[in-house]
């Protein structure tokens, strides 16, 4: 799954590049109903190959780790952190600009990879996020600071996005027995 979305983004990079970027045009405008579908397909537009050679590396990075829990799961982080980055963009974004590419969704799993130890209450999933963080976390961080051209609101958005997908997704705990039930099963 991992593979296909990375080819559907490629394909498009070079249909995009045959019809001199008008795909481009097909991003998320901030709070425009008539290009809300943008939510769904910014993450497979990108500006130029360097724009999406930027986002393939991390993206396969961190979509295989991601994988490694299977393909559901991918699918259902990689869903949600597309709506819930893509809306949050669509809200906050500049009207007169399109946002495209797939560092949301970067930014998305980074969050997300971090998120889900601590909502698992995983050590090594603690320490898989700050493997993550330790070599993706300066660039990630940096994207946050508007630059001119760069759309801090979807990195900030794919972030939430994973966040929320970390919470959705965790693993249900055990519930421990109450002290009290437990005392009375003892004493019978």
């Amino acid at each position: 799954m991992l593979l296909g979305i990375v080819g559907v983004m490629w394909i498009v990079a070079a249909l995009n590049t045959l019809d001199s970027n008008r795909l481009d045009a097909d991003g998320i405008y901030g709070r425009s109903v008539s290009h809300l579908w943008g939510v769904l397909t910014t993450p497979f537009i990108h500006a130029s190959f360097a724009h999406l050679i930027a986002n393939t590396i991390p993206f396969i990075f961190m979509g295989v780790i991601i994988a490694l829990q299977g393909a559901r799961r991918l699918a259902l982080v990689t869903g949600i952190v597309i709506l819930v980055g893509g809306l949050g963009t669509w809200l906050v974004a500049p009207s007169n600009v399109p946002t495209i590419g797939a560092s949301g969704v970067v930014f998305g799993y980074a969050a997300y990879l971090f998120a889900r130890g601590f909502f698992d209450r995983s050590a090594a999933e603690l320490l898989v996020g700050l493997v993550v963080g330790a070599i993706w976390g300066a660039a990630l961080v940096s994207s946050l600071v508007p630059h001119k051209g760069i759309s801090w609101q979807g990195h900030l958005f794919g972030a939430v996005g994973g966040i929320v997908a970390a919470l959705l997704l965790r693993r249900d705990r055990p519930k421990r027995p109450a002290a009290s039930s437990n005392a009375t099963a003892l004493a019978k």
